[in-house]
């Protein structure tokens, strides 16, 4: 396929998914006007949990196209096997598409007819034809064993190319050899694993220069992390993965709205990897709904007593700085407003359980909640009784108190583009398994790989993962000039989501050995389940962050 060709491709591609999204955009119209309260104007929350259904399947068909178009995009500027993969993907997503949208097409004022001429025309067909049927899928999973082809070409620059590479030899040669007995024996992520990464300054990968960190001190930059994080979870998403997610929100929290005496304390540790972090936001009985946080903090003569519980407070065994959500004023009306961040110092402990006594009698309690995967860094429930922590712990002073869900929020975004990479990585440690047992492994003696099954298989799957990695790198970029706060949320819906079918297609690749536990592959199937569930769960994300936006700023029908 010569260049030109190429060009007229992607880009008809392009044009086919701008429509589609204009009639997105419709569905969503209809939806507001269904939802609006006609005194006041705005939105109705009782009207919006009606259409809960809809609102859903929308905001999956939006992200899904997010990814697509930032990877057929991308495309353009490479050569005959990006323009493959690219609409590979495109073919797989408008069928997804047009499974989630015919069936609620009378709910959201979409004619079922003018959906299916809209998928039916010739136009698209031909594309589809072309380059998303079984033949074709099946020429390019063939390609791509055959080559060994793992990743499409980088478009990192020089500088993000070798901190990518250097990050994947570590995870190579130091994360995976460990990897297995972590998850199968449920241990504290090792020394030997800690301290090389904080000499490469894992940690600090988005923190500024001034306080020891990687991030420039001029500009934000959020591809760095990006990429770490990606390779990191390759290694393993318990044992290595999740390493820069607790200091990255720490830090974002700290940088807005910290004073300066708390940045200069606590951001050159947390860079330097001396004093590791955790994150405690959720409670028992109110799971993502941070605005309804309990836990209660009250003034002391010389500081705040904290009283309540957390739950799934992740590595807070080894940490000893704990960033913890309470409620500093009385009035519960107040909601998010009521809210402030305090920075709790502790002892590392390592084990399942722990236990702070202070000398006044106040005491800080953990135990690890046995998951099905994602170990290594253990989630804890916590319970804070009568624990006293100075004036100074209150993030940002007292002119600070109050706004702790603002900073709380400012580390969210952050933390959930990183949660797209992890999710990357984990797919692209899947996926190279499943292409390696393809060609090794042979049954009624003809290869795995020489299948047609097979080889759809790997095209989807890696044309998934490559949308993925593009359309991170993407908002990436965008968050970096002070926008990509929706994007940062579609990433993350759409990685998550496809991570559990990208390890899931790997193990059934490997057949019956992909559920034995001595193959890495049935631990990455039960890793990519936890994905979307933190940092916002799935549901909460579509229908509260994404759709909710997305409805509230749709054109008035």
């Amino acid at each position: 396929m010569d260049r030109s060709n190429q060009s007229e491709a992607l880009r008809s591609a392009q044009s086919l998914m701008q429509s589609l999204t204009s009639m997105v955009d419709a569905a969503f119209s209809e939806v507001r006007h269904r939802c609006v309260d006609r005194e006041s104007g705005r939105l109705n929350a009782a009207l919006l949990d009606e259409n809960q259904q809809v609102s859903y399947e929308l905001a999956f068909v939006v992200a899904e196209l997010a990814a697509t178009s930032a990877l057929v995009s991308k495309a353009d500027f490479g050569g005959e096997l990006e323009t493959l993969v690219a609409l590979a993907q495109w073919s797989c997503a408008l069928n997804a598409a047009q499974s989630r949208l015919l069936p609620i097409a009378d709910e959201c004022g979409l004619e079922r007819d003018g959906l299916c001429s809209f998928f039916n025309q010739q136009s698209l067909v031909a594309l589809q034809t072309k380059f998303g049927s079984s033949k074709a899928l099946a020429r390019l999973g063939e390609r791509l064993c055959a080559a060994e082809i793992q990743r499409l070409p980088s478009v990192l620059d020089t500088d993000k190319e070798m901190m990518r590479a250097t990050f994947e030899r570590f995870a190579n040669e130091i994360v995976a050899p460990r990897a297995e007995a972590i998850h199968r024996q449920d241990l504290d992520i090792p020394d030997e694993i800690l301290i090389p990464a904080a000499e490469l300054g894992c940690f600090g990968t988005c923190i500024p220069e001034r306080f020891g960190g990687l991030q420039p001190d001029d500009k934000p930059d959020s591809l760095s992390m990006i990429v770490v994080t990606e390779e990191l979870s390759r290694g393993s998403l318990g044992a290595a993965g999740s390493l820069i997610t607790r200091p990255e929100i720490a830090a974002r929290a700290l940088l807005a709205g910290g004073t300066d005496e708390q940045q200069q304390k606590w951001l050159p540790k947390l860079a330097a990897g001396k004093t590791l972090c955790a994150i405690s936001i959720t409670e028992p009985n109110t799971g993502s709904d941070v605005a309804s946080v309990a836990l209660r903090a009250t003034r002391t003569e010389t500081g705040w007593k904290l009283n309540g519980a957390k739950t799934w407070c992740t590595f807070a065994g080894r940490s000893e700085l704990l960033v913890v959500l309470a409620r500093t004023e009385d009035d519960r009306d107040l909601g998010y407003r009521g809210l402030s961040l305090f920075l709790v110092e502790k002892p590392a402990c390592v084990g399942h359980e722990f236990t702070v006594e202070q000398d006044g009698g106040g005491m800080l309690s953990g135990r690890a909640i046995a998951t099905l995967g994602y170990r290594g860094m253990h989630s804890f429930e916590l319970a804070f009784d009568e624990f006293v922590v100075p004036e100074s712990a209150l993030l940002g002073g007292e002119a600070a108190r109050g706004r702790g869900f603002y900073y709380t929020m400012a580390g969210f975004a952050g933390g959930r583009i990183q949660t797209a990479a992890r999710a990357t990585g984990l797919m692209q440690a899947a996926l190279e398994k499943a292409m390696s047992y393809a060609r090794e492994r042979s049954t009624f003696g003809t290869p795995l790989a020489s299948y047609q099954l097979i080889q759809i298989k790997i095209a989807k799957m890696f044309a998934t993962v490559s949308a993925s990695r593009q359309f991170s790198y993407d908002v990436a970029a965008l968050m970096d000039e002070g926008a990509g706060q929706m994007e940062a949320s579609l990433v993350k819906l759409f990685s998550c989501r496809a991570a559990e079918t990208v390890t899931r297609e790997a193990m059934q690749i490997h057949g019956g050995m992909g559920y034995a536990e001595e193959m890495a592959v049935s631990r990455y199937f039960v890793d990519a389940r936890v994905l979307s569930i933190f940092e916002g769960a799935e549901e909460v994300l579509a229908l509260k962050v994404i759709a909710r936006e997305l409805i509230e700023n749709a054109k008035v029908i």
